[in-house]
């Protein structure tokens, strides 16, 4: 099929695209797609052979996204930074070690590099102004520049599973970061290590698993609809299979070690314990298997929105279905952070939901134990949390249907939002105070007359 695609391109079919996807085992760089230069912007070059991009690269200059994942490149092409229109660079999984100073664009918003063999990163990228999205978990970094404290923009960091030996402080100083993960580093080890062999979660034999259809996949592993044959008795429950490599987020094992440290909430998916003895040697969890009633409040960020949550164009909220979602993903992040641990993925794409407004926070892919050592860096990152709670928040209120009844309550919570999302970190409420003012404007909502208790227009992603 690929084949056919680049037959196409040679034979000047594809005049005019604007997308490119091209992956026919190329180890050198086509020279015809120079013919798509006055509409290319999105070129995906993933699963090749490829080791270096042209001099020339520079003639699509209207290429604003180009993927590079699953190649050879052991360096990353000095000729990116001459491509003034690209804004989002990925290139994981390759086998990179040296970012050149001169390799990131001026309007660099979203750099992966995620699954490489990257030592350090450069001062320069200091000077990435517009950078919002930042991966790089499963290198080997061992220190991040102190420059990145210049990316005052950058709302999303993926350092997990490197070699740091502690978290800078001037990181929790970014005025806008609100997702941040950092597991599978050397200073995260014991506590993970101690989650893995807690005895207080049950051990269960693949033989007593009875594994059925697949019901999703996520970037660390597959869920099965399951049975779990426990001597005389039989229930349905839900197995997560990683799949043993570096996701986008960190290690398969940073996500178990946190599911179990997590213990139990209403509004986490409980986990019954861990899988032992797979046929083939694979990780796994079982949990318990949720309602089809509920399901995903939003769509995860796009290639243009970057960091925000794509919601269907008809969704919308009435004032205590919002409130009662706000209050249970409030409630669980809460109980995480008394757990010791920071979600770091906060976002409506990852939070299942019913009708009645009651909520389900899942994927502890990016959660990360939080320095309970430091009380003053714990509570440091909590907060950091409640900007990723605002983002939320925000989202809810803006699809909320408000009158002359609520406008009180409407402006307590923008209130809420507001202290949230405030760029000074450490004024940001924590969130036993978010939940307390949450539960507050339920209850108030709860006495105005005439209110319609719950309804929703159609949710989920675009």
């Amino acid at each position: 099929m690929q084949n056919d695609v680049l037959e196409q391109l040679r034979s000047g079919r594809l005049a005019g695209i604007r997308r490119l996807t091209l992956a026919a085992g190329l180890t050198e760089f086509p020279r015809e797609i120079f013919e798509l230069a006055d509409t290319l912007e999105i070129l995906d070059l993933t699963g090749n052979a490829l080791t270096a991009l042209p001099d020339d690269l520079p003639r699509l200059r209207n290429l604003r996204i180009l993927f590079c994942s699953n190649n050879q490149f052991t360096e990353l092409p000095a000729v990116l930074g001459q491509c003034l229109s690209l804004s989002m660079v990925g290139f994981k999984s390759n086998r990179i070690v040296h970012v050149p100073d001169d390799a990131l664009p001026p309007n660099l918003r979203w750099l992966i590099l995620t699954d490489n063999r990257v030592e350090c990163l450069p001062a320069a990228i200091g000077r990435c102004g517009k950078l919002q999205k930042l991966m790089l978990a499963g290198n080997r970094l061992q220190a991040l520049p102190p420059e990145l404290v210049n990316c005052t923009r950058l709302e999303l960091l993926r350092i997990s599973a490197n070699r740091l030996q502690a978290l800078p402080e001037w990181l929790l100083s970014l005025p806008r970061l609100a997702w941040l993960a950092y597991g599978g580093n050397p200073f995260c080890e014991s506590r993970e290590k101690g989650a893995l062999e807690d005895t207080t979660h049950a051990v269960i034999p693949w033989h007593q698993l009875q594994v059925g259809e697949k019901l999703g996949e996520g970037a660390s592993g597959f869920i099965h609809r399951a049975y779990w044959n426990e001597g005389a008795a039989a229930c349905a429950v839900a197995v997560k299979l990683f799949k043993g490599a570096v996701t986008s987020d960190g290690l398969p094992h940073s996500e178990m070690a946190a599911c179990i440290a997590g213990g139990g909430h209403p509004n986490l998916i409980p986990v019954h314990g861990k899988v032992a003895g797979h046929h083939a040697g694979q990780d796994g969890l079982v949990m318990a298997l949720v309602d089809p009633r509920f399901r995903t409040l939003a769509g995860p960020p796009s290639l243009d929105s970057c960091t925000r949550d794509v919601y269907a164009a008809k969704t919308q909220f009435a004032p205590e279905m919002a409130l009662r979602l706000a209050l249970s993903i409030a409630s669980a992040i809460g109980h995480l952070h008394r757990r010791g641990l920071m979600h770091g993925d906060l976002y409506a794409h990852n939070t299942l939901y019913g009708d009645t407004g009651e909520a389900l926070l899942g994927d502890c892919g990016a959660a990360s134990f939080l320095p309970i050592e430091e009380p003053r860096l714990a509570a440091a990152l909590q907060r950091l949390e409640a900007r990723a709670f605002a983002c939320l928040l925000e989202e809810l209120l803006e699809r909320c249907a408000w009158g002359t009844a609520t406008h009180a309550i409407e402006q307590a919570l923008r209130h809420l939002q507001a202290q949230c999302a405030q760029e000074n970190a450490a004024l940001r409420p924590l969130f036993a105070e978010i939940v307390e003012v949450l539960r507050a404007q339920l209850n108030q909502l709860a006495g105005v007359p005439d209110m319609p208790s719950f309804a929703c227009q159609p949710s989920g992603g675009a």
